[in-house]
């Protein structure tokens, strides 16, 4: 089972993502259970992430079944590169901000 847990898990991302080339699974094990690292392009965090996050929870579930069916607790978790700027805002500093107030 060591490796048809990453395998099924990658196959699965790889079909969802716009770039499967960038996806990679890393397995690891220790006292908490089995831990697959999933690295991806940030471009398609979304995608796999799904909206208010249903498609990440429903490959969750599947993975846990898979993890019932060899006895092991299998937790995924995304590393996703960090963006940059969100869409170009910027926070005003203080001496940014002049007294619009109206008065002249």
């Amino acid at each position: 089972m060591q490796g048809s847990d990453t395998a099924l898990l990658e196959q699965i991302i790889k079909a969802i993502v716009d770039q499967p080339e960038k996806v990679i699974v890393e397995r690891s094990v220790d006292e908490m259970g089995v831990l697959l690292r999933v690295r991806l392009d940030e471009k398609d965090a979304g995608a796999l992430i799904g909206r208010d996050g249903s498609t990440i929870a429903a490959i969750r579930r599947i993975m846990k079944l898979v993890g019932v069916k060899s006895n092991a607790r299998i937790n995924i978790k995304l590393d996703v590169p960090p963006r940059g700027k969100q869409r170009g805002y910027e926070k005003p500093s203080s001496e940014d901000q002049s007294d619009n107030t109206g008065k002249q």
